[in-house]
């Protein structure tokens, strides 16, 4: 069988790509920095090589290193792994591989805690996007510690920096590709929304995209230095060296990436803030490091597309079994640590789960706490922003997983066909809602408007993504307001 390819050209020379039945041209593997290894490593993200003749760009490239997810994330979240060196690479999607076709384009950044994930997964594929007329664009970029460890003498949130480098290559070269440069959609889900999130607020990326998705994540899940530095110290111990970029970049990654690993289930088991300090609450050990929270103002430049999945944190609840076996008194130890009085958190939201055991309600107000209303209060720093809800739940574990985290992604791709989404999904996901989800990406990364009337504190419009999707004024309105001054 012949294989249709085509050419496009970058400033680092021209590179040959694979054209679909249906017409979509994929690009695969592009570096946009240089390999981050070697004199580079803990660095800043350095140009890519310039090379001669055609690149063959019909593979994924390199994955960032990272060690796998404990089960039983493991079975629920598939991940690829692709070894090598030149990781910081991209993938493009295009309908249209010709200069001055100016398509909108969409750039992907992955979730994963910031120790996980990679652009190049199959449940990220693209051509949904180029069929329906967007150029999208996926990436790799650092975790774990060589992207987010606090060290000294070197950049802090170089994985952050490799994103905003990837964008930079984007508005140089996507042109070649059909997109339109000045019309650029970042979008991402967990830890690519909390990058996206600090990118906004510190002006890092500012003109760079035009328009913003934020999936689970927002602005307020950072370290203050104080706290990475704990961190950098802590994993310094387990290694036996000191918490210096010489000292870690020694330790050969079979060593470093299962200790790195482990960070995370320690925090769980002893979650002290003297020791870890902010990750104390959501047990990242790796966060973008900056003086503390802060939100864009409201002449950021950038539209809004932001919301949350209803019930994010059955995910972390439901399939290891935790969430039946929480007493009273640990709802009451976390809702304080969030923040909130406990006995009027149980008051408000036991009033609209009257059945609910103890863990059911600490999921809720967890929920809130890590996405909900961060996806709110960005929302409402930015006048004219959008908000949604994925509320749509799954049937697997008996119907207890509910609308948890990263349910929405492959409604949001068009994907729900790819094996890798079949453990969250089940067996019979419906079409008709990652019908309406994906073209109201589509939209919004078209035109800025996803469908559905814009969010203020007066009406709190926000998208209900369920079997009968629509809008909805001020959903749950008490369990808001119960933050008001709080987070």
């Amino acid at each position: 069988m012949t294989v249709r390819t085509t050419v496009c050209t970058t400033e680092q020379g021209a590179v040959r790509g694979r054209l679909s039945a249906d017409g979509v041209a994929s690009f695969l593997g592009l570096p946009y920095a240089a390999p981050p290894f070697g004199p580079l490593r803990f660095r800043a993200p350095a140009p890519p090589a310039r090379r001669s003749g055609v690149r063959e760009a019909t593979a994924f490239g390199p994955t960032a290193p990272h060690a796998p997810y404990a089960p039983p994330f493991d079975a629920l979240i598939p991940e690829n792994e692709i070894p090598g060196e030149d990781c910081l690479n991209l993938n493009i999607w295009t309908p249209e591989p010709r200069p001055g076709a100016g398509l909108p384009v969409m750039v992907w950044l992955h979730g994963g805690a910031f120790s996980n994930g990679s652009g190049s997964a199959s449940g990220y594929d693209g051509s949904a996007f180029a069929r329906d007329g967007v150029v999208c664009v996926t990436l790799n970029y650092r975790l774990g510690s060589d992207g987010f460890l606090h060290l000294p003498g070197v950049p802090d949130n170089r994985g952050l920096l490799d994103q905003v480098a990837a964008l930079r290559w984007v508005r140089a070269n996507i042109a070649s590709f059909g997109g339109d440069p000045g019309r650029v959609t970042v979008f991402g889900e967990s830890a690519g929304a909390m990058g996206i999130g600090v990118l906004l607020a510190t002006g890092q990326a500012d003109g760079l995209f035009q328009r913003a998705i934020l999936q689970s994540g927002a602005c307020h899940h950072v370290l203050r230095p104080a706290s990475a530095a704990l961190i950098a110290a802590r994993l310094a111990r387990k290694l036996g060296i000191e918490p210096t970029p010489k000292a870690f970049a020694a330790v050969p990654l079979d060593d470093l990436l299962p200790a790195q690993a482990e960070l995370r289930g320690e925090i769980g088991a002893r979650p002290d803030p003297a020791l870890w300090g902010e990750a104390a609450l959501n047990m990242m050990p790796f966060e973008p490091v900056t003086a503390g929270p802060s939100l864009p103002g409201p002449d950021c430049g950038v539209d809004l597309l932001v919301g949350s999945n209803r019930e994010e944190y059955r995910l972390f609840l439901v399939p290891t079994e935790r969430m039946d076996v929480f007493p009273a008194s640990r709802f009451r130890t976390m809702a304080a640590a969030y923040g909130v009085d406990p006995d009027r958190a149980l008051s408000v939201y036991g009033a609209s789960r009257p059945k609910a055991v103890p863990g059911e309600l600490l999921e809720a107000v967890a929920t809130d706490w890590f996405y909900r209303i961060p996806a709110l209060r960005l929302a409402e720093s930015v006048p004219g922003s959008y908000v949604y809800e994925f509320a749509w739940r799954s049937p697997r574990f008996g119907g207890r997983l509910g609308a948890c985290h990263a349910l929405e992604l492959g409604f949001v791709f068009d994907r729900l066909h790819d094996p890798s989404y079949a453990p969250m999904v089940g067996p019979r996901p419906p079409q008709a809602l990652a019908d309406a989800m994906h073209a109201a990406w589509v939209s919004f990364a078209t035109s800025g408007d996803p469908g559905w009337p814009a969010y203020d504190t007066a009406g709190r419009t926000t998208m209900i993504f369920a079997e009968d999707p629509g809008p909805e004024d001020d959903p749950r309105a008490r369990e808001r307001l119960l933050w008001d001054g709080v987070r």
